[in-house]
């Protein structure tokens, strides 16, 4: 079978030793690679009831078999393990070019168990794994880590992920960093990289992945190219990139502000893509094989951070900070998203635990004084964070954890522990289905079916029938994640297109109805991952405040909408009434 090398490394940072296993061919043909592999092996190999900070919680770093391909979209990688935010199914995706060397490592997908008793970094090649000394880099920015393990590996052109001082820290929402700004974002990678003391691993190999038909792949790409180099959603894409969707949302009544106290935000003109021009001169940068060039390279133009360079902020952060902070000024919000890429957080957890803690301080919860509108504010409460100070203590471990102890469990914003992303479901209806479902806690990226439901293609305010247009939705994400391809070419490769490039990487032919099985079977898996972990149908609703408090003009979501929503979800996955999955 094409596609794969059929290796699996494992990487015990107790005994510093690494062994190699061959993975089984049924395995890999079953799950197609990427997520479906690592959710297949967290299942093998992680203890169920496993402590999310403990040496047993393994990390999975995956690829697929597009990978190294120059399928457009191809160049990203996974990162698998029971999230420390949510104490269930942990994913997180990044793009760049580390997706390459990790690759020409020769393994489909790398284990990493046990814990060092001292800061190390890893440096993972073909044949060895060294394990080095980190003592001299703990405390150190992500920045400065990169640049430093990059100057002391063996090959100048290798890639590395590296944790910050969040990840130290353990705050439950820490990142894992590559190519200075990308970014394994959700449910706190970071923090079991650091409960495991490796402050960064690099990778470097010359292994290429053993594709399936070369030539018919460089066809494929010079017609894909020629067809959607000047299509609108490219444009789109390159030349305003996420922030995008800010006027989108904010014109839908869908976009959170204040705490997710309403839909809209008055002074959006001070932050939305226009702005970012005006105040940013961002430049179009893309990751490895990509033409869209989503990503902005940005540089302060005036006032107090000219001067300041960073890629982005892409929409979520503009919302977190934007609009549930309130902070109306791009330039303000650039600064705290500086702020999170260096020290190593996650900017939606960052964003809302920031505006939980202005709303905290409001209602006299604590005795910080806290208004929105304020970066020097929120820029002090990201430092209190990462250094688990004051305030910061009780937030590094997350909204759920934050709101019990404060008493305030029926204000906080979740889903299994995880806030959710900028599309408020009191407006998006089938966005209320996603955060609920959602394996890895509320998650916009699982479905993207905002999609959906702002394209016109499904009404956002149907609930009868709307979970049959869901499950597509997100077996086809599925299948992107287990190949692994980037979701902003979800326009571009339709089912269809799918079984072609499964074709082409791995020479196994598909159509539709056999990738779907393939989706269905990770999705249960990762399904079954959490019922072991705990996981209830209780779990798959949303927080009280957003049934119980309406958005502007009386728009809101209710209980029974969800209700059937969720229960429509189960049948058409082939779930009981309880949302089990059933043997097929």
């Amino acid at each position: 079978m094409k596609g794969f090398f059929h290796k699996l490394l494992i990487a015990d940072l107790t005994e510093k030793t690494f062994s190699v296993k061959e993975i089984d061919r049924d395995i890999i043909k079953s799950t197609l690679g990427g997520k479906g592999l690592a959710t297949a092996l967290l299942l093998k190999y992680n203890p169920p009831g496993v402590d999310p900070l403990g040496p047993d919680n393994h990390i999975i770093i995956a690829v697929g078999p597009a990978t190294d391909s120059s399928i457009y979209g191809s160049c990203r990688h996974g990162i698998f393990c029971k999230s420390p935010l949510t104490s269930f199914y942990g994913e997180s995706y990044s793009g760049g070019s580390l997706a390459l060397p990790l690759s020409r490592t020769g393994f489909d997908a790398i284990i990493i168990k046990g814990a060092s008793p001292e800061p190390v970094w890893l440096e993972i090649i073909e044949k060895n794994v060294f394990f080095h000394s980190a003592g001299e880099i703990w405390g150190k920015d992500t920045f400065e880590t990169e640049e430093y393990i990059k100057k002391k590996s063996s090959a100048s052109n290798c890639g590395v992920m590296v944790i910050g001082p969040a990840g130290e820290n353990l705050v439950r929402f820490a990142v894992i960093k590559n190519d200075k700004w990308r970014v394994a974002g959700r449910t706190g990678m970071g923090a079991v990289m650091g409960s495991k003391k490796i402050k960064g691993i690099s990778f470097f190999g010359e292994k290429k992945r053993p594709l399936a038909d070369h030539e018919g792949i460089k066809i494929y790409n010079r017609n894909k190219l020629k067809l959607l180099k000047d299509n609108k959603a490219t444009h789109a894409y390159r030349n305003l990139g996420t922030p995008m969707m800010v006027d989108v949302m904010n014109n839908a009544g869908a976009f959170p502000t204040k705490y997710w106290q309403k839909g809209k935000f008055d002074r959006i003109d001070d932050i939305n893509a226009k702005a970012m021009a005006e105040k940013l001169n961002p430049v179009p940068h893309a990751c490895k094989n990509c033409f869209m060039g989503c990503g902005k390279l940005t540089r302060v133009q005036d006032g107090r951070h000219k001067g300041l360079a960073l890629e982005g902020p892409e929409y979520e952060t503009i919302y977190a900070f934007g609009g549930l902070c309130m902070i109306s000024d791009i330039r303000e919000i650039a600064f705290l998203n500086s702020i999170c890429d260096r020290l190593g957080i996650d900017t939606i957890s960052s964003g809302n635990l920031a505006a939980f803690a202005i709303e905290a301080s409001k209602q006299k919860k604590i005795s910080d004084s806290l208004d929105y509108g304020s970066a020097d504010s929120v820029a002090d409460i990201l430092h209190k964070i990462v250094r688990r100070e004051g305030i910061g203590e009780l937030l590094a471990d997350g909204i759920k954890s934050a709101g019990e102890k404060l008493g305030m469990e029926d204000f906080t914003i979740h889903v299994k522990g995880m806030e959710p992303a900028g599309y408020d479901p009191r407006i998006l209806k089938g966005m209320g289905l996603a955060y609920a479902v959602s394996d890895r806690g509320a998650c916009h990226l699982r479905s993207t079916f905002y999609k959906a439901e702002i394209s016109g293609m499904i009404a956002p305010e149907k609930i009868e029938g709307k979970a049959e247009l869901f499950k597509d939705f997100e077996d086809r994400c599925t299948l992107f994640d287990s190949l692994i391809i980037c979701r902003f070419y979800r326009d571009f490769y339709t089912w269809d297109e799918l079984s072609k490039i499964v074709s082409l990487t791995t020479g196994i032919d598909m159509n539709k109805e056999e990738l779907e099985k393939i989706a269905a079977l990770i999705t249960d898996n990762t399904r079954r991952f959490n019922i072991q972990e705990g996981l209830t149908f209780n779990d798959d609703t949303l927080p009280p405040r957003l049934f119980d408090q309406n958005l502007e003009q009386g728009k809101g979501i209710t209980r029974d909408d969800l209700n059937t929503m969720v229960k429509d979800y189960y049948r058409v996955r082939g779930w009981d009434d309880k949302g089990i999955p059933q043997k097929k």
